[in-house]
């Protein structure tokens, strides 16, 4: 008895073959892709610009600008509140940007454990 297996299954070894060089390619571009956004820098402006934060590709804060003017040693708990929603959008910034290019590859497929 034979069983009736959709087209393209079944001796289709020039078909995983294709599949399994489409997967490599991916994988190129994927590595490639992150190299190119690890080595990118972002620079991220907080509390009316008063905060920047630059930040690599690899989420290492690179420098943090504050204006004097912001400097209250009165009101430190406003500065700390700055100097976090600066870095944390930072970070976000970062995540989504690598996201959103490494989409452009995989498409919308879903790969844990790869970014």
């Amino acid at each position: 008895m034979r069983a009736n297996l959709p087209k393209g299954v079944g001796g289709g070894g020039q078909n995983m073959q294709a599949m399994i060089r489409q997967a490599q390619k991916m994988q190129e571009d994927m590595a490639e892709k992150q190299a190119e956004l690890d080595a990118r820098e972002y620079e991220i402006k907080a509390g009316g610009g008063a905060v920047v934060v630059k930040i690599s590709g690899t989420k290492e804060i690179l420098g943090l600008d504050i204006q004097p003017e912001i400097v209250d040693p009165d009101d430190i708990e406003t500065l700390t509140d700055i100097l976090i929603a600066g870095i944390n959008e930072a970070i976000k910034t970062v995540e989504s940007t690598n996201s959103a290019e490494m989409e452009k590859i995989t498409g919308s497929m879903n790969m844990p454990g790869l970014f």
